[in-house]
């Protein structure tokens, strides 16, 4: 499992709260910086395992929020 060298950039703020949104933007941001497939499925699992504001934390931990 490989994670990108440095934590990608995501904006959030037009994704009106959607959280399938936030995940989407979040997995490609994460390919984009290198991560492999492997890590971005860790990522969905952990923001997914639980409600929406795990959702915002599990996120802000993978990848800096603009």
């Amino acid at each position: 499992m490989t994670g990108p060298k440095e934590k990608p950039n995501v904006k959030l703020i037009d994704t009106n709260g959607d959280a399938f949104a936030i995940i989407g933007r979040v997995r490609k941001a994460l390919l984009k910086a290198g991560a492999d497939k492997e890590y971005v499925l860790k990522y969905q699992d952990e923001a997914m395992a639980g409600d929406y504001d795990n959702l915002l934390c599990v996120t802000m931990y993978y990848v800096h929020v603009t």
